[in-house]
Parts: C-alpha cells; structure tokens; sequence
C-alpha cells in the first residue's frame, strides 16, 4: 500500500477484518494487506486486529477496529460508477445482502453500516444533458426507485 496519498480510514467495533475481507471479495482489483495486531495496553486483547491495510480498485483503505464511540452515517458514501444494468445490480445485491439496507435513489448502507451509492453510468450523462425537461423527467423517475433502473430512467428521459 502506497503512503504518498491519501488513505481513507473506516472505523469498526471489532469488525475490521471481517469488513476488509467483506469488500474485497466483491471489488475486482481488490487486495488485502498486513493486519496489524492491537498492542499492549489498547482497550481490546493483543491478540485482536487493531487494523488491516486493503485496497478497492486502486484506492488505499484501512479498517480500524476503534471501538463503539462512532458509527458510520451518510454524510460520506462511496460512489460506484456502473457502466451497465448487470453491474448496477452485482454490486446492489452484494451490499445489501446479510443485513445492508437499500435507500433512496441508489444509495445503500452494507451490512456494516457504509452508505454507498451505486450509479449507472448512463444517468450522470444523462443528467449532465442539456435539455432541462429530459433532465426533470430522468430525475423525477430516479427519485421513485431504490435500486437505479437503466431501462426505466432511460424511458424517462426519453419521455
């Protein structure tokens, strides 16, 4: 894992290498990295993780297990571009399985409790359109789903 950039840190209750297994099973060009054990002193036993090194698509990660002091909320969510209907629904089902919830307008939470949006391609361009009645229509329909529907925004937008 490369320490020049960034590294986004998410904070568990115990769950860190679970959750590091978790995404890395479902993100292609995922990897796991060292897990560093918690030292002596910390509030859980040495023999627990303290945190595990992973990486999604490139972008560096840690999971600390931190405690039960913060949760995750959807203030920050990680976005998931799709380039079709197959892969909208791929990573759809594998967040929301055991225990995630879907939101509105293709937002989810995991099983964890990290907010995700998974966005088909399609609906940025066509939300980046210029004509604003098209635009109205593909955000009104998007706004009546859970899960984005390609098919069904499309229509929309096409009137």
């Amino acid at each position: 894992m490369s320490r020049d950039g960034l590294t986004t840190c998410l904070w568990f209750n115990g769950q860190a290498e679970q959750a590091a297994h978790y995404y890395t099973s479902i993100f292609p060009d995922s990897s796991l990295g060292p897990a560093t054990a918690q030292p002596e002193g910390m509030p859980s036993p040495p023999s627990d993780v303290m945190l595990v090194e992973f990486t999604i698509k490139g972008e560096s990660f840690v999971a600390l297990n931190g405690g039960p002091e913060f949760a995750f909320n959807e203030a920050v969510s990680f976005q998931i571009h799709c380039d079709d209907q197959d892969e909208v629904d791929y990573y759809w089902d594998r967040l929301t399985a055991d225990g995630g919830e879907e939101g509105p307008c293709g937002w989810l939470k995991d099983k964890f409790g990290v907010s995700w949006q998974v966005i088909p391609t399609a609906l940025l361009e066509m939300m980046g359109g210029s004509d604003a009645a098209r635009v109205q229509r593909a955000a009104e329909a998007m706004l009546q789903m859970k899960r984005l529907d390609i098919a069904a925004l499309e229509k929309a937008y096409n009137g």
